[in-house]
């Protein structure tokens, strides 16, 4: 799913409270001034990461929280996306984080709520429309109407409805043709066919020689190879931190941190904190998932499931 460009002057955001904005750098800052004036937003605090929680518990009124990330401030970056993911999930402000590429595993580790908007190496429609995203998102159901017409929100609801279709196909998948889909511990485990690590592993080359033939995008199905490469890597016991997911998915990564968060919030990814750095965290397939990706390489045999 790519970011399609908002036009900040139909969102009007003249009745709301300002909007906070941290950052790690003074160049980080002005980039994230810049994605403020361009939705027409007024600012009401900027700080560094490093004084960005204590400011936020004297803020009266917010209405989103833009932490903008150039660099790894280590245990002062960490403490406020932790806050930033509870206070959001409180509903007490909107959240939007941007980052690098290089940060992108220590932000999704401390981001446990689905709320917050990430955005990696962002462009300017992406960063705006993510702001429009998490305003609407925090403001609904009184906002709604205001936010509706939004292409973006309107994408998110397209790929949540998506992701839904995905989770019921692959309930249906997990029994077997036919069967209502029992509680996952009533499974005999024997009933679950045999999959080599191999096998997946051709079809996912497989999946990547097309882009040497067609522009990538025109098979970007970013559900289907992050199921393949969660698959994967379950065979081989291997574990998948987020970026390593991300950059399987073959889309960019703002749009696979999107796929990721509904596909978790779905039931069908897990996320599992890594017990031995506190700045990870893992992504692997929930056992229904699992069981329905190996009876469907079972159905369709030796035919190539590209």
């Amino acid at each position: 799913m790519d970011a399609i460009p908002t036009d900040a002057a139909e969102l009007d955001y003249s009745d709301l409270p300002p909007l906070m904005l941290a950052a790690s750098s003074d160049a980080a800052m002005a980039r994230a001034e810049r994605s403020a004036a361009a939705s027409g937003i007024r600012v009401g605090a900027r700080m560094p990461i490093e004084l960005a929680k204590e400011r936020i518990g004297r803020q009266i009124s917010a209405t989103a929280l833009w932490v903008e990330l150039d660099s790894d401030r280590g245990g002062a970056m960490d403490e406020l996306l932790h806050q930033v993911s509870r206070d959001v999930a409180s509903g007490l402000y909107a959240g939007v984080v941007s980052a690098t590429s290089n940060l992108l595993d220590p932000v999704a580790a401390q981001l446990e709520s689905s709320a917050v908007e990430v955005i990696i190496d962002a462009d300017d429609a992406e960063r705006a429309a993510a702001l429009a995203i998490a305003i609407a998102n925090r403001a609904r159901p009184t906002r709604a109407n205001d936010i509706v017409s939004d292409n973006n929100a309107e994408r998110l609801r397209q790929l949540s409805e998506e992701v839904s279709r995905i989770a019921s196909t692959l309930a249906r998948l997990s029994t077997g043709p036919g069967a209502p889909p029992p509680a996952p511990e009533s499974l005999p485990e024997g009933d679950v066919p045999l999959l080599s690590a191999v096998t997946v592993r051709s079809v996912i080359r497989a999946r990547r020689l097309r882009a040497r033939y067609f522009r990538e995008e025109l098979f970007a199905d970013p559900a289907w190879d992050m199921l393949l490469d969660l698959l994967q890597a379950e065979i081989a016991q291997l574990r998948v931190p987020v970026s390593s997911l991300c950059i399987a998915a073959a889309v960019p990564a703002t749009t696979a941190l999107r796929w990721l968060k509904t596909m978790v919030s779905q039931g069908i990814f897990l996320r599992r904190a890594d017990p031995h750095d506190g700045r990870r965290v893992f992504v692997e397939l929930a056992p229904e998932a699992s069981q329905a990706l190996r009876r469907y390489f079972a159905e369709v045999g030796q035919v190539a499931a590209i």
